[in-house]
């Protein structure tokens, strides 16, 4: 394979949440809805609440699953209803401003190393954000993005991913896939043909050889001496 681009996801892969997004911005949150929200809990609580979380059956875009899954948060951090869906709701427009992120320290400059090498960049996120603003916001080096609520399938769906290739002007055997979860990320991307990297800083996947403890280590996963 000629390598011509390098596509990311974008949340737990390029930007975290900040702290309006995490445990103790649960808590103020709940406050204001009339809620007593236990940080303590965050982490279990978002836990059981992937577990739940499913997909669209056909992976359309929809925006109330995301609002079930933060619901289910606040429920699990000590929030009932209906004030949880409530607080749920602004909750997930929070996800949508672009200030509440931080990017990785490894970002900028990975991204800047793989610009330098010659390689387009691509940005695909299951969400209903701007991605135009929030690559403008963080200054990202970023050629093409696109979001499932402007695509209107989210990942897994081979279509957002060629949507994009399309845009680059690349071929799916031409790029790989960065990203952070193993179903949306690796295993779509792998579906239409591209290569694919596991990005696991949490070392919750030792042992693949896929896997990339961090952004640094994708230059020499790709093959190149950046």
């Amino acid at each position: 394979m000629t390598l011509r681009a390098v596509l990311f996801d974008v949340d737990f892969t390029l930007a975290r949440p900040g702290p309006e997004l995490g445990p103790e911005g649960y808590r103020r949150l709940g406050e204001r809805f009339g809620l007593t929200l236990d940080p303590a809990r965050y982490e279990d609580a978002r836990a059981e609440a992937r577990e739940g979380l499913q997909h669209h059956p056909e992976l359309h875009h929809d925006a109330e699953i995301w609002v079930a899954f933060t619901a289910e948060i606040i429920r699990g951090m000590g929030g009932s209803d209906p004030a949880a869906r409530e607080a749920a709701l602004e909750m997930t427009r929070a996800w949508d401003v672009h200030a509440n992120f931080d990017l990785y320290e490894d970002v900028l400059p990975v991204l800047g190393g793989l610009r330098s090498a010659g390689l387009r960049l691509g940005l695909i996120s299951n969400s209903g954000r701007d991605l135009d603003e929030f690559l403008a916001h963080h200054a990202l080096p970023v050629d093409a993005a696109l979001t499932s609520s402007a695509h209107g399938r989210t990942k897994p769906h081979g279509s957002i991913f060629r949507a994009v290739l399309e845009r680059l002007g690349i071929g799916p055997d031409e790029a790989a896939m960065v990203g952070d979860s193993l179903e949306d990320d690796i295993e779509g991307a792998r579906a239409i043909g591209m290569q694919a990297f596991l990005l696991d800083r949490d070392g919750r996947y030792p042992g693949r050889e896929d896997r990339l403890p961090d952004l640094y280590a994708l230059p020499a996963a790709l093959g190149l001496s950046v």
